[in-house]
């Protein structure tokens, strides 16, 4: 497991211009994930916008800027590469405007729990977006890119863990006792 994790680490320091490798043109798969990717992105984005409108915490707002300057950077990075292989991208809903979180009724607003969970269920999708863009991709390139969208997604998500576990906001399932175990 060591020698894998080496031989990628070593593939990403020195990056995908040293491969050699001919450009192939992508195939139609990699093509739907790149696509996809960028589409889920863009809602992550929104869904963060929503969030930092709703919230007045500071560590859920600072969260949530992290969060939309990853999801911003990726989709900046995938965007220009799929323009230089010609996809065309994918349209994606609107930014939204700022308001004041005071002026939303207590009802309407996501708490602040709600959105570190609702921000892991994007993180999470991202993740097995970013997996599956991985294990589809035949070109270096792109294989390597999205080891590097997934490597940030894990990064984010450690330190998104952490706050949740801080402040009370991450949902643990019932523990599991077998049956016959000794207590």
């Amino acid at each position: 497991m060591a020698n894998s994790l080496e031989a990628i680490w070593n593939v990403l320091a020195k990056g995908v211009d040293n491969l050699n490798e001919p450009k192939s043109p992508l195939h139609i798969g990699e093509v739907m994930d790149c696509w996809t990717y960028v589409t889920a992105l863009g809602e992550f984005i929104r869904y963060e916008e929503i969030c930092l409108n709703t919230t007045t915490d500071s560590e859920c707002r600072e969260m949530l800027v992290g969060a939309i300057k990853m999801c911003e950077n990726q989709s900046a990075r995938l965007s220009e590469f799929m323009k230089k292989e010609g996809i065309p991208l994918p349209e994606v809903t609107a930014p939204k405007p700022n308001s004041e979180p005071n002026a939303i009724p207590l009802g309407v607003k996501f708490t602040d729990d709600e959105i570190a969970n609702g921000v892991t269920l994007k993180l999470t999708n991202a993740m097995m977006l970013s997996s599956k863009g991985q294990v589809d991709a035949i070109r270096s390139d792109l294989g390597i890119m999205w080891v590097k969208f997934h490597l940030e997604m894990v990064t984010f998500g450690t330190t998104l863990k952490s706050l949740m576990l801080k402040r009370g906001w991450l949902k643990v399932p019932p523990y599991y006792y077998p049956p016959g175990q000794p207590s």
